[in-house]
C-alpha cells in the first residue's frame, strides 16, 4: 500500500494530536531516506543513525511549523540536511583522520556497502571514490546538487555562500569530478 499525500497529511494530523502509532508509520515511511541523506553527508553510520533519530523528534516536536508549503518528506529532508552538515561541520572541526587504502574493504562491509565486480558497480566506485577525493566544499555541494537534488538557492541557503559561488564552486566540482575520473581510466 503506497501512503498517498492525502493520507500522509492525515497521518500528520494525527501526529499533531499525539497519536504514536501515526509516528510510527510517518518514521517508517521516511526512517530509510533521511538515513541515507544523513550518511552521505557525516559519512558515519552510528552517526546517520542519531541524526535521523533526532530530526524525527525534532520534526514531531515542530510539526505545528510545517505549513504545507512544500511535501512533508521535503521538509524534513531539510531538516536532516541542516543537521548533517551541523554534526559533520563539528566533527571535522576537531579531528581528521586520514583514510588507509588497506582498510577500505572493510569500511565498506561496516557501511554496508558490498558491491559486486560487474562493470555497472565498478563505474559507480570509480564515481564515489572520485567524489570522496574531492575537496569537502566539492563534495558538499555536488552531492546537495546531484544526489540529493537540490537547485543553486536551495544550496546557498543550506551552506549559507551567495549564488555565484554556489555556481561557481558546483561548476568547479564538477570539472574537478570529471578530471579525477578520466585520471582513472589512464
Amino acid at each position: 500500500m503506497t501512503l498517498t499525500t492525502t493520507h500522509i497529511e492525515e497521518l500528520l494530523e494525527k501526529c499533531r494530536q499525539g497519536d504514536e502509532r501515526a509516528q510510527m508509520k510517518i518514521y517508517n515511511k521516511y526512517a530509510k531516506a533521511m538515513y541515507n541523506v544523513a550518511l552521505r553527508i557525516v559519512k558515519d553510520t552510528a552517526e546517520a543513525e542519531d541524526i535521523m533519530q533526532e530530526c524525527f523528534l525534532k520534526a514531531f516536536e515542530k510539526l505545528d511549523s510545517f505549513e504545507g508549503n512544500s511535501t512533508f518528506g521535503a521538509w524534513l529532508k531539510k531538516i536532516v540536511v541542516n543537521q548533517s552538515i551541523s554534526v559533520y561541520n563539528k566533527n571535522t572541526k576537531y579531528k581528521e583522520v586520514q583514510f588507509d587504502e588497506q582498510f577500505k574493504h572493510a569500511a565498506d562491509e561496516a557501511n554496508g556497502v558490498i558491491l559486486d565486480e560487474d562493470e555497472q558497480n565498478s563505474k559507480v566506485r570509480k564515481i564515489l571514490k572520485a567524489m570522496e577525493s574531492l575537496k569537502e566544499n566539492y563534495r558538499m555541494a555536488l552531492t546537495l546538487h546531484l544526489i540529493e537534488g537540490y537547485d543553486y538557492e536551495e544550496i546557498c541557503d543550506i551552506l549559507n555562500i551567495t549564488y555565484a559561488n554556489c555556481r561557481t564552486t558546483i561548476s568547479r566540482a564538477k570539472e574537478s569530478l570529471r578530471t579525477k575520473l578520466l585520471s582513472y581510466e589512464n
